[in-house]
C-alpha cells in the first residue's frame, strides 16, 4: 500500500500544563470550596514568560548538524525548546511553572524517517552529542530529562515529522506505523479501513506509538485489547551501532525475543522507527456500565473471578471506597451518598450479538457474586472524563494542591496489603489531611494493577514534599513484593528503585546491552540504565 498519513491533526501541549490549552478550565466554583475547606486557599499561578537557558552546542556543531539533518529540520528558538523540555509529570510541571527550563534541549531535530535517525545518531556518536527521543512528551517519570555532563551538548529527536500508516495487512490483521503518530490519528487512519488499534491510555489524545512501545503502555480498555507490548508483533529501531529489524512471524522459538529488548527501553538502547501491531476491526456497538460493591475487597474478588473463569469485559476498572466517595474526577459527585460502596465500571464492545453475549454473561457472574447493578449512566460518566483528569490536576495546582499519581502491580495474593501498605506511606508522610484514592487499573487471571491519586497541600517545598511521599511508597511497593511500575515506565524517578527490583545481576544485563547499542551512551542518558 502507498503510506498514508493521518487525516487529522493533533494541538500541541502547553508547556507549563496538561494538554490543549483550549481544553484547560478552572475548577467550578461548588468544587473550589470544598477544596479550600480540605486544604486552604492558596493561589499558586505559573511564571510567565521564562526562557530557556542560551544554546550550549557549539556553533560548528550546529552547523553540522544541520548539514546532516537540513536546516529546516534543526530549531534552536526559545518557543520550540521549551515546549520539549521534560515531560508531564506532577514534579516536571512544578519546575516549569516554576520558571525553570534548564533542562532545555539545545536544539530539537525532526528526522523524516529511518535513515535520518541512523544519520543522527551516527553524528552524535561522533561527537559526543546525547539524544532524547521525543514522541507526544506525556512521560510521568522524568523519562525526558536526559543528563547532559559529560557531551557536548543535548538535541530533542522529535518524531513528528514520522507519522504514517506504512503497511496494511488486512488478512493478518497487522499494521505498520511510524513513531511519531498519536493516538487519535492511529485511530484516524485505521478508522478509514474499518479498524481499530483498540489502546486508549488516560494520555491517548497526546501520546505517541513510539511511546506505546517504549514504555510498555497499557491502555484503559486493556481487558478486552491488551497491553500495548502484546500489541506488538514487529518492530524497527535504529540503534548508533546498527538497525534492528525484527518479528518475522506472530510467534517464534528462534532464542529470546528480540522485540522485548526495545519494548519498555524508553529510547535508551534505540530509537523506534516503525511498529507493527496487531489490529482489529472497530466496534459496531460500546456499552458502559457501573456496579457497586460493599468493599474493595469484594469487588477485587470479584475482578479476579471474571479474569480467571475467562469473562473479561473490554473495560474493567474498580475505585476503592475513598475514591468512589471523592471521586477527583468529577468534584460535583463528592458526597453523594453516606455509603457509596466501591464503584465499578465494566464496558463492552463488539458486535451486537457478541456484546449481549458477553454483557449477559457478565452481569450474570457479577449478580452471583454480590454486585448490584447501577445501570449506564456511572459507565457514561466515565467515559466522557476519562482523557480529563489531568486538566483537572492543573486547575489543583493553581490552588496550590499538590495532586500527582503512581502505580504498581502485584499477584492478586498480595493485593490487600500492597493497597494497605502504599496507602499507609503516603499518608505518614503527607500528613493527615492527604487524600490517598486508588482503583484497580488493569487485570490479568494471576493479578492486577493499583493505581493510585494523591492530593495534598503543596507547603513551601511541593518537589521536596512530593519527593519524599514518592520514595516512602515506593519502598512499600517493593516490601510487598510489588513492581515499582506497571504501565508508567522507570525514567530517571524510578531508577533506585529499579535497580533493587532487577538485582545486580540484572543491572549487569543492563549495562551490556546498552554498551553495545550505544557504546558512547548517547541515548537518554540516566534514563532506565542504572
Amino acid at each position: 500500500m502507498t503510506p498514508q498519513s493521518p487525516p487529522v491533526e493533533t494541538v500541541e501541549m502547553h508547556p507549563q500544563r496538561w494538554g490543549d490549552p483550549d481544553a484547560a478550565s478552572d475548577l467550578p466554583a461548588s468544587a473550589l470550596g470544598l477544596v479550600e475547606l480540605a486544604f486552604g486557599r492558596h493561589e499558586t499561578p505559573a511564571v510567565l514568560g521564562a526562557a530557556p537557558p542560551p544554546v550550549a552546542l557549539a556553533d560548528d556543531l550546529l552547523d553540522g548538524l544541520r548539514a546532516v539533518m537540513g536546516a529546516e529540520h534543526v530549531l534552536t528558538d526559545d518557543a520550540t525548546r521549551a515546549l520539549r523540555t521534560r515531560g508531564k509529570s506532577t514534579p516536571d510541571l512544578l519546575r516549569a511553572r516554576a520558571g525553570d527550563l534548564t533542562d532545555a534541549p539545545d536544539a530539537v531535530v525532526r528526522p523524516g524517517g529511518h535513515d535520518d535517525v541512523v544519520a543522527l545518531l551516527a553524528w552524535a556518536s561522533e561527537h559526543r552529542v546525547a539524544v532524547v527521543p521525543f514522541g507526544g512528551g506525556t512521560c510521568v517519570t522524568g523519562g525526558l530529562a536526559a543528563r547532559r555532563d559529560g557531551f557536548a551538548g543535548l538535541v530533542n529527536l522529535d518524531l513528528v515529522r514520522m507519522k504514517r500508516l506504512l503497511a496494511l495487512d488486512e488478512v493478518s490483521m497487522t499494521a505498520t506505523l511510524e513513531p511519531g503518530l498519536r493516538g487519535p490519528e492511529v485511530e484516524a487512519l485505521l478508522g478509514a479501513h474499518g479498524l481499530t488499534l483498540g489502546h486508549f491510555p488516560q494520555s491517548y489524545e497526546h501520546a505517541s506509538v513510539g511511546g506505546f512501545a517504549a514504555t510498555r503502555s497499557s491502555g484503559q480498555s486493556s481487558a478486552g485489547y491488551g497491553r500495548f507490548d502484546a500489541m506488538v508483533v514487529g518492530l524497527t529501531a535504529a540503534t548508533p551501532t546498527g538497525t534492528l529489524e525484527l518479528g518475522s512471524a506472530p510467534a517464534s522459538a528462534a532464542g529470546p525475543d528480540l522485540r522485548q529488548l526495545l519494548l519498555g527501553s524508553e529510547g535508551a538502547f534505540g530509537v523506534l522507527t516503525s511498529v507493527t501491531v496487531r489490529v482489529r476491526r472497530a466496534p459496531e456497538e460500546t456499552t458502559y456500565e457501573g456496579w457497586r460493591w460493599p468493599s474493595f475487597a469484594a469487588g477485587s474478588d470479584a475482578m479476579r473471578a471474571l479474569a480467571q473463569e475467562g469473562l473479561l469485559p473490554t473495560v474493567l476498572r474498580l475505585s476503592d471506597e475513598d475514591e468512589t466517595a471523592l471521586n477527583l474526577a468529577d468534584p460535583s459527585s463528592i458526597g453523594a451518598s453516606d455509603d457509596p460502596g466501591c464503584l465499578m465500571v465494566v464496558g463492552h464492545e463488539g458486535t451486537p450479538a457478541q456484546v449481549a453475549a458477553r454483557r449477559a454473561a457478565v452481569s450474570e457472574r457479577l449478580t452471583a457474586l454480590g454486585g448490584t447493578p447501577l445501570g449506564p449512566e456511572p459507565g457514561q460518566r466515565w467515559v466522557e472524563g476519562r482523557f480529563h483528569a489531568p486538566y483537572l490536576r492543573d486547575a489543583l495546582l493553581d490552588h496550590g494542591v499538590l495532586v500527582e499519581t503512581m502505580e504498581t502491580a502485584t499477584f492478586w495474593s498480595q493485593r490487600e496489603r500492597l493497597h494497605a501498605e502504599v496507602r499507609a506511606a503516603l499518608r505518614a508522610t503527607l500528613g493527615d489531611g492527604a487524600l490517598v484514592l486508588c482503583h484497580v487499573s488493569h487485570v490479568y487471571e494471576t493479578g492486577c494493577s493499583l493505581y493510585f491519586t494523591v492530593a495534598a497541600p503543596q507547603g513551601e517545598d511541593p518537589l521536596a514534599r512530593w519527593a519524599a511521599a514518592k520514595a516512602a511508597a515506593s519502598d512499600a511497593i517493593l516490601a510487598a513484593g510489588a513492581t515499582i511500575t506497571h504501565h508508567h515506565a522507570v525514567g530517571t524517578d524510578h531508577l533506585p528503585w529499579f535497580a533493587r527490583e532487577v538485582g545486580d545481576v540484572g543491572v549487569r544485563v543492563l549495562r551490556a546491552v546498552k554498551a553495545e547499542l550505544d557504546p558512547a551512551g548517547i541515548l537518554n542518558p540516566g534514563v532506565l540504565v542504572p
